[in-house]
């Protein structure tokens, strides 16, 4: 989002939100006279206001004369105006490290959830580690009317079979010819990497060949999504005393139906854990989350320097963006160092 402010109103927006963020009030341009420290007249932060108001940064609540930040604002914020401490991760919390011990990687995912929820005293969200979703073994088997059975060995022996539906009859002599030509290429690979081969290779590979490894590729990763315990969901109850939703008890109905359900969230931490750092989503820009009161912190986490989960923080669009991102990023951290002690 581009929005071209001068230095002036830079000022006060930063000012304004940091003050709503800190007691939760509408600011007023007294307020904000005083918390910018800029000598400007009461008339003149009021024009200023006039304007961020008409681009959509700030809002006036009925019952107030002042004003609070919008998704909108809060995004200028949290893209160009926000300053988070780094990380001193020589010396991190002693009380945090020990919550985190290397044990099974389950109970260390339930810990590191409990954990942000505690830290934030909001939602915390991790999803569990993903299998690497290597190819050992791959065999496809004819059940008729356009059906094929995929069976997908694991090199540490597990068997996920999933049905899929072909545009057309493949004959035994096809399968067979598809599954040998696959172990004898793709075998030992993961998952991804079958996929980013796929895309250069598919126009040399024969049709029937491509589309049916096309067409396991997409079992294969539905498999080990489903074959693990997903996401683990902290401190749902945390929202219920957040003021922001005293009065929104549909929206808020409507987000324990998401963390129950938990397909939906899943799909949002998948997205977060292909990026890399910290990516913060506010006021539903997340669509999983579509609520304009909410944004939601996430990082991924890695073992032994690959990517294998993503954690995060649920909470009010009013939150102290800077020690969310700390939260985030320092369990984030926490995590992958645990799950790498074996």
């Amino acid at each position: 989002m581009k929005t071209m402010l001068d230095d002036r109103a830079k000022t006060l927006l930063k000012a304004l939100v940091e003050r709503y963020i800190a007691d939760g009030q509408p600011v007023g341009s007294r307020t904000l006279s005083r918390a910018s420290g800029l000598d400007l007249s009461p008339a003149t932060i009021r024009n200023v206001m006039a304007d961020l108001e008409d681009l959509g940064l700030i809002a006036s609540p009925h019952t107030s004369a002042g004003r609070i930040p919008t998704a909108r604002g809060y995004r200028l914020f949290v893209d160009t105006m926000l300053t988070a401490r780094p990380l001193d991760m020589a010396s991190p919390d002693p009380e945090v490290t020990a919550v985190l011990q290397p044990d099974q990687p389950q109970r260390v995912i339930a810990q590191a959830a409990s954990l942000l929820s505690s830290l934030s005293s909001f939602v915390g969200v991790v999803t569990a580690p993903r299998k690497a979703g290597v190819f050992h073994h791959i065999e496809f088997m004819r059940l008729g009317d356009k059906r094929v059975l995929v069976i997908l060995v694991a090199p540490d022996g597990d068997v996920q079979n999933r049905v899929i539906f072909t545009a057309r009859d493949f004959s035994p002599t096809e399968l067979l010819e598809a599954t040998n030509y696959l172990n004898a290429h793709y075998a030992g690979l993961t998952i991804e990497e079958v996929r980013e081969r796929l895309k250069h290779e598919v126009e040399a590979l024969r049709g029937e060949i491509a589309t049916l490894m096309q067409a396991a590729v997409q079992a294969g990763t539905e498999a080990m999504a489903a074959s693990s315990d997903n996401v683990v969901v902290s401190g749902e109850r945390n929202l219920l005393g957040v003021q922001d939703f005293g009065h929104d008890m549909g929206s808020l109905r409507r987000l324990f139906d998401l963390f129950e359900q938990k397909t939906e969230l899943m799909r949002l931490l998948d997205v977060s854990s292909r990026a890399e750092g910290v990516r913060i989503f506010i006021g539903g820009e997340s669509q999983v989350v579509p609520y304009e009161a909410l944004s939601v912190v996430t990082a991924p986490y890695e073992v032994d320097g690959r990517v294998v989960g993503t954690l995060g923080v649920i909470g009010p669009t009013r939150m102290a963006y800077d020690r969310m991102i700390q939260i985030v990023d320092i369990t984030s951290r926490l995590v992958g160092h645990a799950l790498s002690q074996k």
